[in-house]
């Protein structure tokens, strides 16, 4: 069993998390997506970490700005000064991950680091607003995920990495791989955030969740956005689900007598 416990799970669950600020019901990691999320009683906010090439560090999925801004360009490669002028769905700012963290102190943020020169500016915005019990950090880069948990200088909550959740995969679905597990409840991670599957592999599955729990993991799952599917990882024993339809899920959640809404909501 894990031995570290981590505030920023220390909330009834399930989890529900307000993917992007809840992407299909707003502009996406925009100020306002993320306002409304915690009006509507979110506590726990996704989103994404990228620095402009003078290490200002946004709250922003894509690498570049041409998906969903005016503007164009990568935007490690752009100096603050020019990405500022991008609008999110030609309205919006692309908000500062520091201010995200300033505006709500009250919510924990979930935070997907997308680059590794992200990971400086995400340390020094975390110390500055002494946010460290309030973050989960996560990447698709098992390296990178290391690089940001030593950055931090102190211990903070994190998801396991590909490599991780392959060995909790593995663990699951194959007899004797009980080293296996005992090496990953050693590790500490607190969390597994999955998706359902992958590449035509199912991932999320009751035998993964009770494994998890076996040695004290939640399990999370991404992007789920469907009432029926969330209906049905609920009823699997899933700790969190992440989604773009935020009323939907509150709706589903609320109908289950399970939504635990934070103390802003409206």
């Amino acid at each position: 069993m894990l031995s570290r416990r981590y505030p920023f799970l220390d909330h009834p669950g399930p989890l529900a998390f307000a993917h992007r600020g809840g992407a299909a019901e707003g502009a996406e990691n925009s100020a306002a997506a993320f306002e409304r999320a915690v009006g509507l009683g979110y506590t726990y906010l996704e989103t994404d970490a990228h620095a402009t090439a003078d290490g200002v560090l946004l709250a922003f999925h894509d690498h570049t700005l041409d998906r969903v801004t005016d503007q164009r360009g990568r935007i490690s490669e752009l100096p603050y000064r020019a990405v500022r002028r991008a609008r999110i769905a030609g309205v919006h700012e692309i908000p500062l991950m520091e201010d995200l963290l300033g505006t709500w102190p009250e919510a924990r943020f979930n935070i997907d680091v997308k680059e590794a020169a992200a990971i400086a500016p995400l340390a020094e915005a975390i110390r500055r607003t002494n946010s460290y019990d309030r973050v989960c950090l996560t990447s698709f880069s098992d390296e990178r995920l290391v690089l940001a948990k030593a950055a931090m200088g102190r211990d903070v909550c994190s998801s396991l990495g590909p490599r991780g959740v392959a060995a909790l995969r593995a663990a699951a679905t194959t007899s004797g791989y009980g080293r296996l597990l005992a090496r990953l409840s050693r590790a500490g991670i607190p969390c597994a955030q999955v998706p359902v599957g992958f590449r035509g592999l199912r991932v999320t599955t009751g035998r993964l969740i009770r494994t998890a729990h076996a040695i004290g993991m939640q399990v999370h799952v991404w992007t789920i956005n469907d009432p029926a599917r969330m209906e049905h990882l609920l009823d699997l024993g899933v700790d969190g689900l992440m989604t773009d339809n935020v009323t939907g899920l509150r709706e589903v959640l609320t109908r289950r007598g399970q939504w635990h809404p934070g103390s802003l909501a409206a």
